[in-house]
């Protein structure tokens, strides 16, 4: 079991990760916006992030930035999971140290393909 840090500011759109995440085996963590998301990675130290990008206040830019500088947490991998995504976004994600971009909806096999990729997770069927 791997611990999920997923950052995401609407509430609906963390319902499919969850489900998927929970189904996987995985404890989930979750974030409301970008500081709780510092504060939890910080606190916790996941082994894994999905994170959004538009969010009020800390971004996921920004958040990137600070999770990535810091030596302790540099070595997470991190995946934005976002509605918003264009080549210039997912350009700059990358240069701050986002691993991989994902857009929304994004479907089950795409997020247990980045679970694989990353976490070396086995796929789960019943998500619901």
């Amino acid at each position: 079991m791997k611990r999920i840090l997923y950052v995401e500011d609407n509430p609906n759109n963390m319902i499919l990760v969850r489900r998927i995440l929970r189904a996987e085996g995985h404890e989930l963590l979750e974030a409301e916006d970008g500081e709780s998301g510092w504060n939890t990675a910080i606190r916790e130290h996941p082994d894994f992030i999905f994170m959004d990008l538009l969010m009020p206040g800390i971004d996921g830019f920004e958040l990137t930035r600070k999770i990535k500088s810091t030596p302790e947490l540099s070595h997470i991998p991190i995946v934005v999971l976002t509605a918003y995504g264009n080549v210039e976004m997912e350009r700059k994600a990358k240069e701050l140290g986002c691993d991989g971009f994902l857009h929304k909806p994004a479907g089950i096999q795409q997020i247990q393909a980045v679970l694989r990729q990353f976490l070396g997770a086995s796929t789960a069927m019943a998500y619901f």
